[in-house]
Parts: C-alpha cells; structure tokens; sequence
C-alpha cells in the first residue's frame, strides 16, 4: 500500500483496488481563519483529482472543501460515503456535482475490486463535528491493514483491532478548537489552560495509540496555521507551552519521550510504501528536521503569498442591507421554540457584542434569550455566556444561510468571549443545529441519552460505566483523584461525592464510594 501524504488529513492511497483520496482541503476555512500546514497548493491536483474513489470523514471545513471538491475532484470518482443520521454530506456533495456513491454501513465491510476491504465507523452524536465524525479502515490484497481515524473520536478502537493487525495508524494529534485561546482571561490562566488541553490531547493520542498497537504512526488532521495578522499569535513558533497547536515534529519527538519510535511524518508529497514488515518514506525536502526547524520562515512566506486571498475574503462579509435583528428573529425564533431540551439546558440569555470591522467598538449587542425564546437587543440583564465578534461576520452568516456557527464563525477563533461559571454544551449544540433537521435530531439524541446502564467499580469508587458526556468507557478513559473523577476523553470532571458534573451544567454521574 502507498500513502501520498496531501496535507492535513488528506492523503492519496494506491491500493489493488485503484486510488483513494481522503478529506482533500487547500483553500483556507473558517472565515479564511485556518490554512493547512504545510502549504499544499502547490501539488499535482490535476492529477491527484483523477482518484478512483473519494472519502469525506465529515463536514468540517478543512476536511470538506466544496471550492476544492467542485474545481479539481473528478465527478466520475465513487464516493465512499459513511452512514450518518442525516443526508447533509449526500446532498453538498450532489450538489458539487458527484452521482456515484457507494453508502456504507457503520462497522459492516464493503469489498471493493481486485479484493480491497474497506469499512467505515460513523460517530453519530451531535457534538461529533457537524453531526456525525468518521474513520476509515482499509485492508489492501495483501493483507496490509490501514485506518484512517482522522480527528475521530470513538470510544474504542476494537471494531478495527479484531479485524487483524494494524500496519498504518493515521490520527490527530493537535488542537482543533478555539478554547482557550478566545477567552477573555488572563495570561496565565489562558497558558495553564492551554498547557492542560495540548497534555491531554496528546494523552489522549497515546491512549488510541496503545489500542490499536499499529506497526507505523503518521501523525495528521494538523495543525492548522493561522496566516491573518490578527491570528498569527494562533501559530506554535512562539515557545508558549499553552499553545494547543504543535507541529507534526514536535509531536514525533513526544512519541519519542514516551518510548515510541515509529512515528512518520506525512508532508505534502511525501510517499510512504507501507508493508507487512517495512515502512519507507521518501519526502519532499532533504531534511524534514530541518524543515520544521524553519517553521516560522514558512509561515512568513506563505502568508504573504496568502495576503490577496484573505483581503479579499474580508471584503466578501459586509451586508449593510441586511436587518440583523429582524433576520435573526425570522431565523432564530422558531428554532428556539422547537429545541425544549437545549434551551432548558442553556436556561439563561446568551449574548453577542457585534463590532465595526477590525476594531474593539461595540455597534449593537443582541440577546438570545433562551427561557423566553427571543431575539433581542440586550436590556442590560447579567448573562452566563457572551461572544464578541464582528458584526459583519454575523451578516454573512446570514447571507449565506449558514446553519452551522460552530463550523464556521467559532472555528474560525475570530471572536473572543466570556463566561460565568461551567461550560454548556447544549449553547455550542443549539449553533451548530440551525436547521429542523439537525436540530430534531439534536433534540431526539439529548431525549434518548440515558444515565448510563451498567456500574463499574474503579479506585474505590463504584460509578456508572459510561460517561454522561459522550459515552466513552471510564473503565479506560476514567481516572480519579481526590474524589474527583477525569473522564480523559475530553477533560470533563466529577466530584463523586455528589455526582455533580464540575466542567459544564448538568451530566451529572451515578457514583458512590464502595462498600457504602
């Protein structure tokens, strides 16, 4: 099997069954906030885009690039499609112009020509990417066994793991969020945080990669650079040990440290020859040490090289004859009124303090007042959660009818905000469900979502097996300390002592010390 790395989480894979091209993404995402890194504009796409088939993980902009898809993909190509709850990814990719599509089963095999197995794992809960998250298993003639989890997170990797021995294992590693960089905190905080999220990021990492026991680890799915001045502080060249972006070097060397040494390193163009026994890597540069030694001068030339393309993206958001209120009460309302679960969840007003272009000056402040199921302009009440960001990029939301904040205006971390007390999801849910059917569906899962089942006993402790948040299995992601129970997954926190959920509202744990 040959894996030609194409940046990010994309790559280009030669198998007997013909070629199969992965999330391809080049033109910058999220309100030309993300860029990928190492810049891969300038491969063959022409050539790239002739590919046998075509595998989207899911939604996300720099793994579901429609510019990209439309102007160099072939439309003859066969789309490997996951089997997610709603058609959204169906129907961009229709509308793009692509007709075959072979639609998979979630964890069932689908045999391809000249005996190429491949199969499939959708995540489906409303906070995994824009409604569902997915990765690709592929098992070539030979024998020779690849998955392709991209930024997935599943609970466990035994759906893979008991189809044979894995050769090559692709995984994030870096940061894909915004927190906590956009809080409004003090430097110190916003660094420890930092540090907190990048250490278990990384753990988390590891953890996938001891499940899996793979032969060859390629690190992927970042990070992204940040090219806008106003962000370039996003980018991991400035020796801060809070920032939740490192590179595919630094990450390699942190394998090292933990006594891992089979780590490769996919740039644009380099080709790796997976086998049973052996992985040979030829790269496009003579010395890839040396490569990300000169990060920072990379940046700095891509950037300029970038400049046109992010002026005259800034120059696309203003809507001056769009009614702001009006719109987002015509649009908002009726959602609020439907979403009983989030909005009882998020119980208080959530604001947004709308700025002129590139400037700090408040223009307007809108409330969505959740317990009421309004739009408003603020009337000065105290809130939970408020964003700041610039009113244009609200506009263009509107304009273009987007239904996903978060996988567009949040992502793009050009925003910051502030919030008293624990983290709630369902704000983030309730914006990335700005349809019927996603929010139906949002709505259904919250409804169906039980307290867990089965009881684990772990450190003294007797707790419920699943976690409350995302259904990770504690008996491998939880670990207690203090009386306090980490689910390692995402970070989320228990005291036990009352089951209270520490890091957002509600999610509580069914917990109690044994022998009580």
């Amino acid at each position: 099997m040959r894996i030609t790395g194409t940046g990010h989480a994309s790559m280009f894979i030669e198998t007997a069954a013909g070629s199969i091209l992965t999330d391809p993404w080049v033109n910058p995402a999220y309100f030309a906030s993300w860029f990928p890194f190492p810049d891969n504009s300038r491969l063959d796409w022409d050539r790239l885009g002739q590919c046998d088939y075509l595998y989207v993980s899911h939604l996300h902009r720099d793994h579901f690039d429609e510019q990209h898809l439309r102007e160099k993909i072939s439309k003859k190509t066969t789309v490997l499609l996951p089997e997610y709850p709603t058609s959204e990814l169906e129907d961009e990719l229709r509308e793009l112009g692509f007709r075959n599509f072979i639609r998979t089963v979630s964890g069932e095999i689908t045999e391809l020509d000249g005996g190429v197995k491949v199969m499939i794992q959708a995540l489906t809960s409303p906070t995994d990417g824009p409604i569902g998250d997915s990765s690709l298993w592929i098992e070539d003639a030979d024998g020779v066994r690849l998955l392709n989890q991209n930024d997935a997170r599943p609970t466990d990797l035994s759906e893979f793991t008991k189809l044979g021995h894995i050769h090559a294992h692709l995984l994030q590693f870096s940061g894909a969020i915004w927190y906590p960089m956009v809080y409004e905190l003090p430097d110190a905080a916003k660094r420890a945080f930092g540090k907190q999220k990048r250490d278990r990021q990384m753990d988390r990492s590891l953890r996938y990669i001891d499940d899996a026991k793979a032969s060859w680890i390629f690190p992927i799915a970042g990070p992204p650079c940040f090219l806008d001045d106003a962000l370039w502080q996003f980018n991991d060249i400035h020796g801060d040990e809070g920032n939740i972006f490192p590179d595919q070097q630094v990450y390699l060397d942190y394998l090292a440290e933990n006594g891992r040494d089979n780590g490769v390193i996919l740039l644009p163009g380099t080709v790796s020859t997976v086998t049973e026994d052996t992985c040979v890597s030829e790269h496009p540069v003579p010395d890839v040490r040396e490569f990300f030694a000169n990060k920072e001068q990379h940046l700095v030339e891509y950037r300029e090289r970038q400049r046109p393309v992010i002026e005259a993206a800034k120059k696309s958001w203003e809507h001056p004859e769009i009614d702001l209120l009006a719109e987002l009460k015509t649009r908002i309302e009726p959602l609020m009124a439907e979403a009983e679960i989030m909005s009882a969840g998020i119980n208080g007003p959530v604001r947004f303090d709308l700025t002129a272009p590139d400037s700090e000056e408040v223009v307007e402040r809108i409330v969505f007042d959740f317990p009421t199921g309004e739009v408003r302009h603020d009337a000065g009440e105290k809130v939970r959660y408020r964003f700041k960001t610039e009113r244009r990029l609200i506009e263009h939301l509107l304009h273009i009818d987007e239904i996903d904040w978060v996988n567009s205006l949040f992502l793009s971390c050009r925003f910051s905000a502030r919030r008293i007390g624990q983290y709630n999801e369902f704000v983030y849910t309730f914006f990335k469900c700005l349809s019927e059917e996603r929010l139906n569906y949002a709505e259904g899962w919250f409804s169906e979502r039980d307290e867990g089942g089965e009881d684990i006993a772990l450190d003294g402790w007797t707790v419920q097996r699943r976690c409350p948040h995302l259904k990770a299995d504690l008996t491998r992601f939880g670990k207690i300390e203090d009386g306090v129970l980490t689910c390692q997954m995402h970070g989320w926190k228990w005291n036990l002592a009352t089951g209270r959920c520490i890091t957002s509202v509600g999610n509580d744990i069914r917990a109690e010390r044994r022998g009580e």
